[in-house]
């Protein structure tokens, strides 16, 4: 059962990620018919088409731009519509009319959502799931401020809920004729449907980033690779689990996609992807992230001990080489320019993380390097994190599919934490020099808190034992990795 996982994500850190295509047998997108399934074949194809090699040779058409063009229209309507932002939705209704879509069902949908109002689809009655949601906000803030639990996010999410939870102020409603839209609508549409707040929290995670570890023991990238198992194993989890609960819990292949992304570990990255495939998730799949996140040191451990020996704890790595200034800068040049021949779809967010290694590495744009890593990242990470904490609505929160979702993320992560201790013992079989399998544990997304975590567990065993840079090489791998997985299922599912 092994070899298939090990050949999976030793492809995936080599951004070769088109071996997912196999993991999904699931309904098709919306321009096929629904009883018709996604096959091997079919997925590979798609990925293909979709890789830069494939387009420079073959641009789109004027049918497949028109065809995308709708599809959006389409989906974009339906998803206002479920979200109550009516205007929005009648507006791409009208484009995709026009554009000569047929859109008589979407019409009779939100027509009988203006008449209905938005529907409360709660656990609790709205008034005492109002009051619940500002508990829950009241709740981030305490674990960000009493127990350090990433508070530069928990703190503004769990205002941001406090706020939208508040009766009658609207601050997150969308605009009805005669009244604007509260603020933290404008900034979830502006920056976060947009997908613009998470690419600028990647160019300034790049600017943070010291690419050298992974350069210097390259081999660390398999190590990355491997902890993004748990991203396809939750993805199979959430369909299974539509199927095990009769459609009580009801995720979709986009939906499924959406929550499997949180076992990257990676914040923005879960909020890029689950914008554009499954927003009316959005708050839940984010908290789920941030909170594994910060649940980093209390999660992984004993997971890392389980799997792994005390001699093994004990194995000391040897000393990485210096990595010059020509390969740090080379290096996200390179990256680039795989992801454009290989996975367009996951630039975006690959694209921000380089250029901003490229600001700090270049050593001739230091006033943009400081920028991007304190006041814009700082200023982003404020709205952000309310953008989010706007979409913690009592109707959208309180719900199974929440519960679903964050129980599939916290098997996603343990996943992924196993995957890379793993995947390192395998390494020792077959290397001279020996890998602590404990550094696995950080090809997780979490950087640099995954990366000290396999340095303390290291530390309990052999206190003379300092694993933290050679940690660092999986942990940044992983931070590519989970973007790059977030473009294979983008090009799939998108």
């Amino acid at each position: 059962m092994m070899n298939p996982i090990i050949k999976k994500t030793i492809w995936m850190a080599l951004t070769l990620l088109m071996t997912s295509a196999a993991t999904f047998a699931a309904d098709a997108p919306v321009e096929k018919p629904a009883d018709q399934k996604i096959s091997i074949v079919d997925g590979f194809k798609r990925l293909w088409h979709d890789t830069g090699i494939y387009r420079f040779m073959n641009p789109r058409t004027t049918e497949e731009k028109k065809a995308d063009y709708l599809h959006a229209c389409l989906q974009t309507a339906e998803a206002e519509t479920s979200a109550g932002h009516f205007e929005n939705a009648d507006k791409y209704i009208r484009l995709a009319k026009k554009a000569g879509a047929d859109t008589s069902g979407l019409e009779d949908a939100l027509t009988k959502a203006m008449a209905e109002g938005v529907v409360h689809k709660g656990l609790l009655p709205e008034g005492a799931g109002q009051f619940v949601m500002i508990l829950v906000g009241l709740g981030l803030i305490y674990l960000a401020i009493a127990k350090g639990f990433e508070p530069l996010l928990l703190i503004p999410i769990g205002f941001g809920a406090i706020l939208t939870n508040i009766p009658v102020a609207g601050i997150a409603d969308a605009a009805i004729p005669g009244q604007p839209a509260g603020p933290l609508y404008y900034f979830y549409t502006v920056g976060v449907q947009s997908g613009v707040f998470p690419l600028l929290i990647f160019l300034g995670v790049g600017a943070m980033t010291d690419f050298g570890p992974l350069i210097a023991n390259p081999k660390t990238a398999l190590l990355g690779g491997a902890a993004q198992i748990g991203i396809f194993v939750a993805l199979l989890g959430a369909l299974a689990l539509t199927q095990w609960t009769g459609g009580a819990i009801n995720f979709d292949l986009k939906d499924a996609a959406s929550i499997g992304i949180i076992g990257g570990a990676d914040g923005p990255t879960a909020i890029f992807l689950t914008s554009r495939l499954s927003p009316n998730l959005l708050g839940a799949i984010a908290v789920a992230a941030y909170s594994y996140m910060a649940l980093v040191p209390i999660i992984q451990p004993p997971i890392m001990r389980m799997l792994t020996t005390p001699a093994e704890r004990a194995i000391e790595m040897k000393q990485l080489r210096h990595v010059g200034k020509l390969e740090k800068i080379v290096f996200p040049l390179i990256v680039l320019g795989l992801c454009i021949l290989f996975l367009p779809s996951a630039c975006p967010l690959v694209g921000f993380l380089m250029l901003g290694n490229l600001f700090k590495e270049s050593l001739v744009t230091d006033r943009l390097s400081d920028t991007a890593q304190n006041a814009l990242i700082n200023t982003v990470t404020i709205m952000l994190g309310l953008s989010v904490g706007s979409k913690l609505a009592a109707e959208k929160f309180l719900n199974a599919e929440t519960l679903g979702i964050l129980a599939l993320g916290l098997i996603a992560f343990a996943l992924g934490t196993a995957g890379g201790v793993l995947l390192a013992k395998l390494m020792n079989v077959f290397s001279k020099d020996k890998v602590n399998p404990l550094i696995g544990s950080a090809g997780v997304s979490a950087v640099p808190m995954a990366a000290r975590v396999s340095n303390k567990v290291g530390q309990e065993t052999n206190p003379y034992n300092f694993l933290l840079m050679h940690a660092m090489g999986p942990n940044v791998a992983g931070v590519i990795g989970s973007a790059v997985a977030a473009g294979v299922l983008l090009a799939l599912c998108g």
